[in-house]
């Protein structure tokens, strides 16, 4: 458990640190801890670290000042804005631990999928699409997030979504289309999502605008964690009975009418190649799924 002996600065309270070791100067200080005066001042002034001990006209730091510094350093590399981590400290000045509050944090805001972002460059994406890459096209890719400008490059969050598309633009759907069904998911998608993600929040409703009890933290996050693999598993079930359902209606009846036409216009010959037809073993990817289910 991580804890500190001095409490967030305040006018009518000595909030100066009494922890043993050595001392250091402002200068000193943010040497050793890799960050600039400017920043101790201004961590300083938000209450983020307390007051040194004056001697003189000299600030004196300790190494909990020190400590603490760090971790301010460490929560600002992991993306934490100085006002999360003003409540983090606020938190485990109250008693709570650092890891169960991080791993709160983590379970909430970690990404949902491991697939790894990549560059591509402009010869690449050509390379990729052809034709069907036009200015239009890149415009909306860009637009809808699934490029982003790096310089000379372009990088793409999910370069799994990007070579779905150009592989379907090879065969023959317009870019431009795609773009727009995608653009059209997100809203429905988006939708669903707030309504599972309130599952959660109401858990946290219940405590207002306090934190959750000590003791409630791990069950939280092993919450959180739970209802991830969940969520992802509803919609791609979801997403599949839909597409199902849509096949059958809107390309059965014309499968069924082209069909009702070729008999009439060679029955016989129709006839044999539909008692000769065996249906075509499963992708490996779906059998691949079968098992792992």
């Amino acid at each position: 458990m991580v804890s500190f002996r001095f409490k967030k600065s305040s006018a009518n309270k000595d909030t100066s640190p009494s922890g043993p070791g050595r001392e250091f100067t402002i200068d000193e200080l943010a040497r050793t801890a890799n960050t600039t005066v400017r920043n101790v001042r201004a961590y300083q002034d938000r209450g983020l670290l307390a007051p040194p001990e004056k001697r003189g006209r000299v600030g004196f730091y300790n190494e909990d000042h020190l400590s603490r510094l760090k971790l301010v350093g460490q929560m600002l590399g992991r993306g934490y804005t100085l006002n999360n981590i003003q409540e983090m400290l606020d938190a485990i000045d109250k008693g709570y631990d650092l890891r169960q509050l991080l791993g709160l944090t983590h379970a909430i805001t970690s990404p949902w999928t491991d697939e790894i972002p990549k560059n591509f460059n402009p010869v690449h994406l050509a390379t990729m699409f052809g034709t069907n890459l036009s200015r239009g096209a890149l415009a909306k890719t860009i637009e809808l997030g699934l490029l982003e400008p790096d310089g000379l490059r372009y990088r793409a969050p999910s370069p799994k979504i990007l070579h779905a598309g150009a592989e379907m633009a090879s065969e023959g759907i317009p870019l431009l289309d795609l773009l727009e069904l995608i653009d059209s998911l997100r809203g429905h998608l988006e939708s669903f999502c707030d309504q599972a993600v309130s599952l959660f929040v109401k858990e946290l409703d219940q405590y207002g605008d306090n934190l959750p009890p000590k003791e409630e933290l791990p069950r939280l996050a092993q919450l959180i964690w739970k209802i991830r693999p969940l969520a992802m598993t509803a919609i791609e079930s979801e997403v599949s009975r839909a597409l199902q359902k849509s096949a059958s209606k809107f390309v059965n009846d014309r499968i069924v009418g082209l069909i009702d036409k070729m008999a009439e216009e060679m029955p016989n010959t129709l006839g044999q190649q539909a008692e000769s037809w065996v249906p075509p073993p499963e992708s490996t990817e779906s059998q691949d799924k079968d098992k792992k289910s």
